[in-house]
């Protein structure tokens, strides 16, 4: 057989391939939308229910990692004293790690007025070392029974935290509790309405899909709680991750608890509002899901948990095997759109790319449509990030490779940029 012929068939085969990859990575995501709508009905209920039953409340410690937040720690400070909790049960503890702004002056003028809020301010020399390390630090300053963590510029709703604490209070198997984190500024430019997608496509699918029917989802980095006597059997959070979030969730579960998604208990966060923030912080989540692969793959075979190796190996395909695949029928396709290379493989591969993309709009739709954001302006947008904003994370994923495998740069913590941008809920 002639080289070229060789050569034509390999490429077929690497297309095919990739083709039937991305269709199964499709397939499953579709499988965890339509699993996540079955969640988030009888969620519902279970508010509905939830709001009619009287609890006693224990007490919480939450902690508020905030370095150089002068932007926004007023307006996370006064979402956290308007929670409806019990007033003698709510500590609030604002760990100042190393800002040289105006972080700590604010806080401490609110913990003049409220017995509620405390401000630990991290040692000298010691601040600017990361969340995690701020939060081990945050976690000796209270002796409460549970622990909530916000990000120092999120804005919960007031009953965030009690809807949080009644499933820990209801089921004991249970290591920690999550809820929903929605974007306040989504309406400023175009790359905050993809990131609204985004975020809400993915808790829709993976953490809402994933708890329906495995009982599984992942920790997010704010509006959660965890069972204090778990976290210092674990010893805090790990310092040298920084996607403290996820590692600490393969902990818990190898423990022997799980991790509930509460979609209606909800808060708001601001995200990135330029390309380069984006760019830098996406670029830190691959490099911390890098750490915690690391970490923990060669401990797969020996989880108790089955479904949890499988979700461990599907995070890490989830940016390299789709990636590759990615990449490599966009090549493809390209080398055949201008006559370099033919694919001779029968098969109706035009109309496969086509609903394809019609699934990958439908899917984003239904999970839009839990918060009642499937909109046709949003079903535009969700067309335009599959050429565009999707696109992009081949570049970061790169980008994150070159960082660890080639650079061998020191993975550091880097807070995301914050800007000033009024309390918007519209």
């Amino acid at each position: 057989m002639p080289s070229g012929s060789l050569l034509e068939l390999d490429l077929s085969i690497i297309f095919v391939l990739s083709v039937i990859l991305i269709w199964f990575m499709i397939f499953y995501q579709l499988i965890l939308t339509m699993a996540g709508f079955f969640h988030y009905r009888s969620s519902r209920k279970e508010k509905k229910k939830v709001d009619t039953m009287e609890f006693d409340f224990p007490k919480v410690t939450i902690l508020i990692p905030a370095h150089n937040e002068e932007k926004v720690i007023s307006y996370t400070i006064e979402a956290m004293l308007h929670l409806d909790y019990p007033e003698d049960k709510l500590d609030i503890l604002v760990i100042n790690d190393g800002s040289s702004d105006r972080t700590a002056e604010i806080v401490q003028g609110y913990a003049i007025k409220d017995s509620r809020l405390r401000l630990y301010d991290v040692p000298k020399g010691e601040g600017g070392k990361g969340k995690s390390r701020a939060l081990n630090l945050g976690l000796k300053q209270t002796t409460a029974e549970y622990v909530a963590v916000y990000d120092a510029d999120n804005t919960p709703d007031p009953l965030a935290l009690k809807y949080l604490m009644v499933q820990m209070l209801q089921d004991k198997s249970l290591g920690a509790v999550l809820g929903k984190f929605r974007t306040i500024n989504k309406n400023r430019n175009l790359l905050t309405r993809f990131i609204n997608i985004e975020t809400l496509g993915f808790q829709s699918m993976l953490q809402s899909g994933r708890w329906k029917m495995f009982k599984i989802s992942t920790l997010p980095g704010t509006n959660l709680v965890i069972r204090r006597s778990l976290l210092d059997k674990l010893n805090g959070w790990d310092e040298d991750a920084i996607t403290e979030d996820s590692e600490l969730s393969i902990r818990i579960y190898m423990e022997g608890y799980r991790i509930k998604f509460v979609p209606y208990s909800i808060t708001y966060e601001q995200e990135p509002e330029s390309w380069n923030v984006w760019i830098k912080q996406r670029t830190r989540w691959v490099q911390g899901n890098n750490y915690v692969g690391k970490k923990f793959l060669k401990e797969i075979p020996s989880f108790k948990n089955k479904f949890l190796a499988v979700e461990l190996l599907y995070m890490l395909s989830l940016y390299y095997v789709f990636l590759v695949a990615l990449v490599s029928s966009d090549i493809l396709f390209l080398l055949g759109v201008f006559n370099i290379v033919v694919i001779n493989l029968p098969g109706p591969y035009t109309l496969v790319w086509i609903v394809g993309i019609v699934l990958f709009l439908m899917e984003i739709l239904l999970a839009l449509s839990y918060d009642r954001e499937d909109k046709f302006s949003n079903l535009l947008l969700t067309f335009l990030m599959y050429f565009t904003y999707c696109q992009v994370w081949i570049y970061i994923v790169g980008r994150a490779i070159y960082l660890d495998v080639i650079k061998r740069e020191k993975r550091t913590w880097v807070k995301t940029e914050r800007f000033d941008v009024a309390v918007n809920k519209k």
